[in-house]
Order: C-alpha cells, then sequence, then structure tokens
C-alpha cells in the first residue's frame, strides 16, 4: 500500500500567489512562514536549501516549520526553534561544564560542547609563553566547572564541535549579573554583541541564544590597547552590586524574557525600547501577560516608526 503525504496547499494555489509570495526584494515584505510539507513555490527559476526538498519536478516544498530565507535565487527555511548552528567569528556566551586535559568543554546551547583549549586563553599578568604543565595543574584558577563566560567561535573539529578562544579584553568570565536563555533565532545579529545601555547596565548579546546581563566590572579596560589585568578576568568575587543596580538588571531581564515570549527579535535596539516602556510598572508586574503584550506592542511601534 503506497502512502503519499500531500502538501496542506495544493501546488495549483501555490502557483496563482508564486509571484507575489516570492518577490521579497524590499525589506518591508513581511516575514513567509510555513509549515512543515508546505510548498514554497514551484517555479523552476529557485533552487533549494536548508530546511527544504524536491517534491517532484519544480516543487521546492518546506521540511521544517520556520521562516522563509531567499539569497538570490537560493529558497531556504530558517526553524523557529532550534539549536545554535554556529559561525566562525561569533560571539557566544557558555558555561563550563568539564575540565579536561587542556581544554575546556562549553555549553553553548548548540549540537554539542564547544572546545576550549588552554592554548586559547589569557594567562595570569598577560605573559606571552607556551602553556606548560603548571599551567594545566591550574586551570580551575582560570575557569572551573559552572562558571560562565564569553568566547568567540575560532574554528571547527573534524566531529563538528566548534573550538573558542578568549584572548582580547571584551573575553572573560562573566559576574555581577544575571543569565537569560532565549530561543538563538531570535537574536539578531548587530555590529557589536556588546552594548552598554542607557540605564547603565552592559549587555552581552550571544548569538547562540545566551544573554548576559551585568554591572561592568570594575578595572577592566576600554579598548584593545589597554594593558589587560587578567586577574580582573578571572575573579570570582563579585563587586558591590546596589539595590537599584539590581532592579534596573532584573528589569532588562525581564524586558528580554517578555520579547522571547512575543516571540519578537532582540537586538539593542527594541530591548532600550521595551525597557522605557516598563518603567510605568513594578518589576514583578513584567511577568504578567497583559503587561508583556503592552510593553511588547509599544516597543514593536516605536520601532516601525523609527
Amino acid at each position: 500500500m503506497e502512502l503519499r503525504i500531500l502538501s496542506p496547499v495544493s501546488p495549483v494555489a501555490v502557483k496563482k500567489n508564486d509571484q507575489k509570495r516570492m518577490d521579497i526584494d524590499g525589506e518591508d515584505t513581511p516575514v513567509h512562514l510555513v509549515n512543515p510539507g508546505e510548498t514554497i513555490t514551484t517555479d523552476q527559476q529557485f533552487m533549494r536549501g536548508h530546511g527544504t526538498y524536491a517534491d517532484g519536478e519544480n516543487v521546492v516544498v518546506s521540511a521544517v516549520a520556520g521562516s522563509v530565507e531567499r539569497v538570490n535565487k537560493l529558497l531556504s527555511v530558517r526553524p523557529l526553534k532550534t539549536r545554535y548552528t554556529p559561525e566562525i567569528g561569533d560571539i557566544v556566551v557558555g558555561r563550563v561544564t568539564e575540565v579536561i586535559t587542556k581544554r575546556w568543554k562549553i555549553d553553548v546551547n548548540g549540537k554539542q560542547d564547544a572546545i576550549l583549549l588552554l592554548s586559547s586563553v589569557n594567562l595570569p599578568g598577560g605573559v606571552q609563553r607556551r602553556k606548560n604543565e603548571s599551567d594545566e595543574l591550574h586551570m580551575r584558577q582560570f575557569f572551573a566547572e559552572g562558571d560562565v563566560l564569553v568566547a568567540e567561535v575560532q574554528s571547527f573539529y573534524v566531529d563538528g564541535s566548534m573550538g573558542l578562544h578568549t584572548r582580547g579584553f571584551k573575553f572573560c568570565k562573566l559576574r555581577n549579573g544575571s543569565f537569560v536563555n532565549v530561543p538563538p533565532v531570535l537574536v539578531q545579529r548587530c555590529k557589536t554583541q556588546f552594548h552598554t545601555l542607557p540605564c547603565g547596565v552592559d549587555i552581552i548579546l550571544g548569538l547562540n541564544g545566551y544573554i548576559w546581563v551585568n554591572k561592568k566590572p570594575q578595572g577592566l579596560p576600554e579598548n584593545n590597547t589597554e594593558e589587560v589585568d587578567t586577574t580582573i578576568m578571572y575573579s570570582n568575587t563579585n563587586d558591590e552590586i546596589t539595590y537599584e543596580e539590581r532592579e534596573v538588571i532584573a528589569r532588562v531581564c525581564n524586558c528580554i524574557t517578555a520579547l522571547a515570549k512575543r516571540y519578537m527579535h532582540i537586538n539593542d535596539t527594541v530591548l532600550i525600547y521595551t525597557y522605557e516602556a516598563s518603567l510605568v510598572y513594578t518589576v514583578k508586574e513584567l511577568l504578567k501577560v497583559d503587561v508583556i503584550d503592552s510593553i511588547t506592542t509599544e516597543a514593536s511601534q516605536r520601532m516601525h516608526e523609527a
């Protein structure tokens, strides 16, 4: 007995609207969402990419639930919910899960744990030399299990896992703040993933969906030309944080959670608009559904007006 799963939308209906649905050259075109098995196009000029498959001649069908993306004539479907897919140069926030020989394993919300080699970190005092056995014995003085850090994707290994590095004045152990987890597809790529909000807190928008909101640690350099104090980079002690600063950090975290619940893209601009809209409510009230709808709607309107 032959079993055939048909598309929810007939190819004939798609062909009539094909020109209108596939002309997405303009930035103002709404997002085209599809379900698994739904026909995307029957136009032979398009090629199928990730998240699609061919069903018959010139019929491109969605394999996952997500939004259709077009690059020239290549069509792909970006899943609405998926594990993080890394690219070289991505800024990620991760948590140390294991310390092993000459390396750390880092949870970065991917299909596998990332690898941070001992040779890819800065030594205390900024000494430039090859790592030796003494450094290997003191690896937990750099990063221990449970520590949260920010790093950059440097390479990929044969088994598909990613290699990280923390060489740089911005890459360090994270403290003085709170951790927020959102779907990776919601975090937008910006010129920089490190932002200082007008309310006075720093935020790191990890492209893997892990976001860190914190008060900036004292003693860190402002730019790459200043000398890096690695004793501060690897410190486990939080700076003194006032009640007002804690409240601001909690408010920003709740704003991020509100944007994620409404499935809105997260960047520094929309986060500022959401924060300003939330000032008329208390921090606890930001977890209520009606308040979430109110502040995210106002932020969305301001984004469209800008």
